[in-house]
């Protein structure tokens, strides 16, 4: 089996990917119960988006040859003769988030497609990484770099924002594209929302009180902290004296603690170390730590991200989705305000789709034995983590590659959870959104959960 990835869409011998005629269309719907009819996405001979139509439909124009299959999740049909084309109004509702995205597309009659994608959140955790590593391997091998002052700051173009975010961002972005290739979008509706960070903590905030912060007329971190313990320990009570102060997170950093003032407590430095030896004497401080407000700076930041990469655009606030839904009486969940966002009303709804966000492409540096340059790992696995494969008959969801590319994990309950590679007969790939809760043959418990 190649190690090399199948990047087109063309049928090959053992990998099975998107366009495979012997796809079911049984597989979209496995597991989900439809409320509407079983639903089936449909192009026409170019390639555009059509209405969707019923399974029992798709299967007789699959079996009377003027279809071929060319996706499996949603599962999408193409037709290979000329047809009408004719299409109803379709609005895509799109419900913004940090951590989730929900999406919901509404015709007069029913919904078309809605559900949930989860973001993984990991780019922050990856940049810290990459850093770690850049700088251990600087300083083991004491590589000069000429001094820079303000290096970045000509890099940045207009429009610039930080990774975490800009990839958050593009992902809402794929998401609209994906269910445009799929159904005829006529609109697309958006809820966007601007927060005052200063004003949800402090609601009495008014005027110069805007310039004037906690730390006005401090002459530093330090000094405030001194001042608000009034001269003392928070651990052990003592005043400094002679003692050093040290600063001390509440909740640690690398269990999403900020910097803010007040997740940042003075105490000595014996203290500190007690602190750092003894992390249970923490949860006591941990009470008055800071709130963390990700999610409104993320939706501050994309407020008017949206005019610039979307076309026939509409945007909705938060306060008319939360007042629309509870005069329908629907519960809170992404999919459900997508639904309303997309003018949702007495339309028959579809069981949602769960996605989740997979990361696609490791940057994996590799050391050269004999010098200190390193080289990037450029070569990847053909079977990638949350891929589905078949030995035989049965059906798995792949966890990964082992053993220099001979083995391959899987999700089991069983206590062998490895494959010989060479068994292997089919593959299907996922792209960077995967499809959770599939109906696994010959695995009951698996899921890509």
């Amino acid at each position: 089996m190649l190690l090399n990835r199948e990047e087109t869409l063309s049928a090959t011998d053992i990998v099975l990917t998107c366009n495979n005629v012997d796809g079911d269309p049984q597989q979209h719907i496995a597991g989900q119960n439809l409320r509407v009819s079983d639903i089936v996405y449909v192009f026409n001979l170019r390639g555009n988006p059509l209405m969707p139509c019923r399974q029992q439909k798709s299967r007789k124009l699959l079996r009377e040859g003027k279809a071929k299959v060319v996706k499996r999740f949603p599962f999408t049909i193409q037709l290979i003769i000329p047809t009408g084309e004719t299409k109803q109004k379709v609005v895509l509702g799109i419900d913004t988030g940090y951590g989730n995205i929900g999406f919901s597309a509404v015709s007069e009659k029913s919904e078309l497609i809605c559900g949930t994608l989860k973001l993984d959140g990991k780019t922050k955790d990856r940049l810290d990484e990459r850093r770690m590593y850049r700088r251990g391997r600087r300083s083991r091998h004491h590589w000069y770099r000429k001094p820079r002052f303000l290096n970045r700051v000509s890099t940045k173009k207009k429009g610039w924002l930080p990774p975490s975010i800009e990839r958050g961002y593009q992902t809402h972005l794929t998401l609209i594209e994906k269910i445009k290739k799929i159904l005829p979008i006529t609109k697309v509706i958006v809820e966007v929302a601007k927060f005052d960070i200063q004003k949800l903590e402090n609601p009495e905030i008014v005027g110069t009180d805007y310039q004037q912060g906690s730390m006005y007329e401090y002459q530093n971190v330090r000094s405030y902290l001194m001042s608000r313990e009034k001269g003392v320990c928070e651990h052990c009570k003592k005043d400094f004296k002679n003692n050093p102060s040290h600063i001390h997170h509440r909740k640690p950093k690398s269990k999403g603690g900020s910097n803010r003032l007040e997740n940042l407590m003075l105490v000595h430095e014996k203290c500190h170390i007690e602190l750092h030896k003894k992390p249970e004497l923490l949860k006591k401080y941990q009470v008055a730590s800071t709130k963390n407000y990700k999610h409104s700076t993320f939706m501050s930041i994309i407020n008017k991200k949206f005019y610039e990469d979307v076309e026939n655009l509409e945007v909705t606030f938060g306060n008319i989705t939360f007042v629309n839904r509870n005069n329908l009486g629907l519960e809170k969940t992404h999919y459900n305000d997508a639904f309303i966002i997309a003018k949702g009303s007495n339309q028959e709804r579809i069981n949602p789709i769960e996605i989740i966000q997979k990361h696609r492409n490791n940057r994996v540096l590799q050391l050269n034995r004999r010098g200190f340059k390193p080289s990037i790992k450029k070569q990847r696995y053909n079977i990638q983590p949350k891929d589905i494969f078949w030995v035989g008959n049965k059906k798995y969801i792949s966890n990964g590659i082992k053993n220099s590319g001979r083995y391959i994990t899987f999700q089991t309950s069983e206590k062998k959870n490895y494959l010989k590679v060479e068994d292997v007969t089919k593959i299907f790939h996922f792209g960077s959104f995967c499809f959770q809760n599939l109906n696994m043959e010959g695995n009951a418990n698996s899921s890509l959960t």
